[in-house]
């Protein structure tokens, strides 16, 4: 199965949206997951240059089959941003019709940034699965960073989004973001099975990403075991 598995972490600015400097700036990833038996795949989070995206995947003989995002901040699905205007999810569905999969409580925050219809948009609860192939992705919802947060979870790898990062968690002091569920959602990941290869929404660290065994013994944020403790470490 594992040869089956078709995935590519992306960084903006280098291997694709190359001379943008807001990608350039942000240092997000974009995520491919695909099934090369089947030719199909999905993308996370395409804010910059999405028809790119889309032709890294065709070039690789993937076709795209849907979108999974994993917050509703313009640096992930598009919107306006530090004065310029992403067109990220709605670039992509200009170029393919697919599914745009977010979280039910984040539906809401991603129409209103993309300015895509909420119909147009698939809501999921925690646990939901969204097949690709012979693989299944298991939505996890990750509260904290914003109110619909969600992680994606398969084949022993965990895309984070910006709720955890390999140094640091994701900020919790824009609208929507809450510290207490931060640390519960932080709490819930550091109790996943198994030595999962961390997948974060941007590159802030040395490495691109970690096994969850090293985040959990040397990032701080993952250091506090009770609500207390996370108040001394991340007043509010």
């Amino acid at each position: 199965m594992s040869e089956r598995l078709y995935f590519r972490q992306l960084l903006s600015g280098r291997d694709y949206a190359v001379g943008d400097p807001i990608a350039t700036q942000m240092r997000n990833f974009a995520y491919l997951i695909g099934d090369r038996e089947t030719g199909e795949c999905v993308v996370v989070d395409p804010a910059y240059a999405a028809s790119e995206l889309l032709e890294i995947a065709q070039h690789d003989g993937l076709r795209l089959c849907g979108v999974l995002a994993t917050h509703h901040h313009p640096d992930h699905v598009g919107g306006t941003m530090l004065g310029f205007t992403l067109r990220g999810v709605r670039e992509l569905l200009e170029k393919t019709d697919v599914p745009v999969h977010v979280n039910t409580i984040e539906l809401p925050w991603v129409a209103s940034v993309t300015e895509i219809g909420a119909s147009e948009l698939t809501g999921h609860e925690h646990g939901d699965t969204v097949t690709v192939g012979a693989f299944d992705i298991e939505l996890l919802h990750t509260p904290g960073h914003t109110p619909g947060s969600q992680c994606f979870l398969f084949d022993n790898r965990l895309i984070a989004g910006d709720t955890l990062f390999v140094d640091g968690c994701g900020r919790t002091d824009f609208p929507g973001g809450n510290s207490d569920d931060m640390f519960r959602s932080l709490r819930y990941l550091a109790g996943l099975p198994g030595d999962l290869v961390v997948y974060p929404g941007h590159w802030y660290s040395q490495e691109p990403s970690a096994a969850l065994s090293s985040i959990r013994d040397q990032n701080y944020v993952m250091r506090p075991q009770t609500l207390q403790q996370w108040h001394m470490l991340m007043p509010s």
